[in-house]
């Protein structure tokens, strides 16, 4: 199965090294590069297994893994890592993330051609086996087409209000956002004389 969440052989080296660290925390990784540069940069995404993260959780996170690479060692050169959320717009990185995020809009890309194309944007339709599933338009009509997950070689969510308002109404019903904690908006009424 192709690794979305760790891509390259030291991504995958490094993974091996911090998801126990991670999963005993109680997060899941869902992506980690090493990007190049001047300085590289180890970027971690990670979340609860129910979805989300706050900023002192990705703080722990960070102190968590930096202690467990101070004692493995397996970087050369020096980095700056970097520990986050996957966003709104998140990688989708495990078959799992297909199912979650059944009927909101993503775009998936594959590492050959399947049937003249490597650029798919639709909507997603969840998994069958280990074939991700995606609704598309072409000429005119609506087709669902079913891409191996083995071929996909980058897929992310569409930023839409509708995936806006559920990612809200989850941290709501996660007791993440309490209205109450935010001001009510004043108006000023116009006075008709």
């Amino acid at each position: 199965m192709s690794d979305m969440i760790a891509k390259a052989a030291i991504d995958r080296k490094l993974a091996d090294i911090i998801i126990p660290v991670i999963e005993d925390m109680g997060f899941e990784l869902v992506r980690l590069r090493l990007m190049g540069g001047n300085t590289h940069t180890l970027q971690i995404m990670a979340e609860r297994p129910e979805g989300g993260i706050e900023v002192d959780e990705c703080a722990e996170i960070s102190n968590a893994v930096s202690a467990i690479l101070d004692v493995e060692d397996p970087l050369v050169d020096s980095y700056v890592l970097e520990v986050g959320s996957p966003g709104i717009d998140r990688p989708l990185t495990r078959l799992k993330d297909f199912v979650t995020f059944e009927g909101y809009d993503a775009k998936l890309e594959t590492s050959e051609l399947i049937d003249g194309r490597k650029r798919f944007k639709g909507v997603l339709a969840g998994v069958e086996g280990e074939e991700v599933l995606i609704n598309i338009e072409d000429q005119g009509e609506t087709v669902t087409v079913g891409l191996q997950f083995d071929w996909l070689a980058d897929a992310k969510l569409t930023l839409t209000d509708e995936l806006i308002k559920e990612m809200l109404r989850q941290r709501k019903a996660a007791g993440i956002i309490n209205e109450d904690d935010f001001d009510e908006i004043e108006t000023e009424e116009s006075e008709e004389e």
